[in-house]
């Protein structure tokens, strides 16, 4: 992996580990030779993971649409900053960047962006690794709901297996690497549930 796109706040939220681990897993990529692929603010948790992955001499890509460029300020000390028209061209162009995804607290945006990456996933539209770093036990709620969807015959157990998850980056890391992508489709007949 060259490159890792990292969706995540642009908010600190209430708990200070969700920036220290933020910061962390920018300096965990850059110590692993990978690049970062992120939103391109200066602000909250993205602003922690570039300034950890640039704190460690790493590669900084920010994509960012000219119309958040002031709300989210864009950080002015990356490798590069590519600016979009749109939330669109931003997604898809950190796609066409990356090699894989780490999620890390986030709002609504965050979940937005894992979920269409996952879906592009499980369409078969690319085969990289999509991942949580599950700070402090965030996404716990949000494991339990997608199992909730394998228990309901909603998505298959192949697909959710997908979404890898740890509370450590260097052994999530470790797990993109040796991801396999599925062979099987996404559709749930009423045969196989």
């Amino acid at each position: 992996m060259k490159n890792i796109t990292v969706f995540c706040a642009s908010s600190f939220g209430t708990d200070a580990i969700f920036e220290q681990e933020a910061f962390q897993l920018g300096a965990t990529l850059a110590k692993n030779n990978i690049g970062l692929v992120y939103g391109g603010a200066q602000v909250g948790l993205m602003g922690a993971v570039a300034n950890g992955a640039l704190s460690a001499g790493g590669t900084v890509t920010g994509v960012l649409p000219h119309f958040l460029q002031t709300k989210e300020i864009a950080h002015a000390g990356l490798t590069e900053l590519i600016l979009t028209e749109t939330m669109h061209e931003r997604k898809t162009k950190m796609n066409d960047l990356s090699d894989g995804v780490i999620a890390l607290p986030g709002g609504f945006g965050t979940l937005e962006e894992l979920f269409e990456i996952l879906t592009w996933a499980q369409l078969g539209l690319h085969k990289k690794p999509v991942a949580l770093l599950n700070v402090n036990g965030f996404y716990d709620e949000l494991i339990a709901f997608i199992d909730t969807m394998v228990g309901k015959g909603l998505l298959k157990a192949v697909n959710r297996d997908m979404l890898l998850v740890d509370t450590n980056a260097d052994a999530l890391l470790d797990k993109m690497r040796s991801y396999k992508a599925p062979e099987v489709g996404k559709w749930i007949s009423k045969e196989t549930t």
